[in-house]
C-alpha cells in the first residue's frame, strides 16, 4: 500500500483533522504532574503478559479514582476491554490467539510509555495526543466522556498502528487482520457496559444517555471507533511494505496530527447541543 492510498482512506476528513493539529501545541503550559498519586511501580516497568497487563492496568485505574484524578476514566474503559478481550483469546475466539496476547501486551506498553514519560515530567516524549489527554483529565474541568475519549483517541488513532506494526501483520495477514476486526465486536458489545461503568464511578446521569447521543464517538471526533482501528491497521501495513525512513517518519507524523486534530475537536465544540445536554446528564440535572 502506498502512503497516499493510506492517508486516503478517511480524506477528506482525515487531512481536514490533521489540518487542525497544525501550529498547535499542546505542551504550551505544561506543568509535571505534582507529587500525590505515586504509580510509579505500577508502570516503571513493561507489561509481562495480558494477565499483568490487565492487573497493573486495573490498579492504576483504583488509585487514580481513589486520588479522585480523573485519568482514570479512560482506565475504566481500557480495563473492561483488556479483560473482555482476554476472555476471548482464552476462549479459543480469535485465529492467531498468540499474536492477539502480544498484539494486546504492546498495545498497552505504548500507554503505560506514555503515561511514564509524563509522570516523569518529560512532556517532550509524551504524543501530542497524550499531553492533551492527560492534561485535560489531570485538570478535571471536561465532561467525563470528553476524558473517555481523549484517551481512547490517543491510544486508537496514534498508538495501534505502531502497536500493530510492532507486533507484525506477516505472515499470514489475511488471518491477522481478521483478528484485528474481531476486536470491533468486543468493543461493539461492551458499549453499554462502559457508559453504565462512568455512570457507576463518576457521572450517575450518564445512565440516562439516549440514543441520540448514544454515538458520542462519532458526534465529537472526526473518525469513528471503527475507522479509527481500520486507519491504524493500514497504517501499520503502509510502514510495513514501504519500509523507508521517509515514509515512516510520515506515517508517524499523520499519525500523531491526526490523533491530535481529535483530540482538539473533542474539546472544542463546548457550546453544542450534544455537549450541553451531555453537562446536564453528567450533573444529574
Amino acid at each position: 500500500m502506498s502512503l497516499r492510498a493510506w492517508a486516503e482512506l478517511a480524506r477528506p476528513r482525515t487531512l481536514r483533522t490533521a489540518a487542525n493539529a497544525v501550529g498547535f501545541d499542546p505542551r504550551e503550559g505544561f506543568v509535571p504532574p505534582e507529587p500525590g498519586v505515586d504509580v510509579d511501580d505500577l508502570i516503571a516497568e513493561p507489561y509481562a503478559s495480558v494477565a499483568d497487563a490487565r492487573d497493573r492496568l486495573a490498579a492504576l485505574e483504583a488509585r487514580f479514582r481513589n486520588h479522585d484524578d480523573r485519568r482514570a476514566v479512560f482506565l475504566t474503559v481500557y480495563v473492561a476491554v483488556t479483560e473482555r478481550v482476554q476472555e476471548r483469546i482464552e476462549a479459543g475466539e480469535f485465529r492467531d490467539p498468540a499474536w492477539v496476547a502480544d498484539y494486546l501486551v504492546t498495545f498497552a506498553d505504548y500507554y503505560r510509555r506514555a503515561l511514564l514519560a509524563y509522570e516523569r515530567g518529560n512532556a517532550e516524549a509524551v504524543p501530542d495526543p497524550w499531553v492533551l489527554a492527560f492534561d485535560t483529565a489531570r485538570r478535571g474541568r471536561a465532561l467525563v466522556v470528553q476524558d473517555a475519549l481523549l484517551g481512547i483517541n490517543a491510544h486508537v488513532v496514534h498508538d495501534l498502528a505502531l502497536a500493530v506494526h510492532d507486533v507484525g501483520v506477516d505472515p499470514n495477514r489475511p488471518a491477522k487482520h481478521a483478528d484485528h476486526v474481531a476486536v470491533n465486536d468486543v468493543l461493539r458489545r461492551l458499549i453499554d457496559a462502559e457508559q453504565r461503568l462512568l455512570a457507576d464511578h463518576y457521572a450517575p446521569g450518564l445512565t440516562e444517555l439516549d440514543a441520540s447521543a448514544g454515538r458520542i464517538d462519532e458526534a465529537l471526533a472526526s473518525l469513528s471507533l471503527e475507522e479509527g482501528r481500520e486507519f491504524a491497521w493500514h497504517g501499520a501495513v503502509a510502514r510495513t511494505d514501504l519500509r523507508t525512513s521517509v515514509a515512516d517518519r510520515a506515517v508517524r507524523w499523520l499519525l500523531e496530527a491526526v490523533a491530535t486534530g481529535n483530540g482538539r475537536a473533542i474539546l472544542a465544540p463546548n457550546d453544542s447541543p450534544l455537549l450541553a445536554r451531555l453537562r446536564e446528564l453528567e450533573s444529574g440535572a
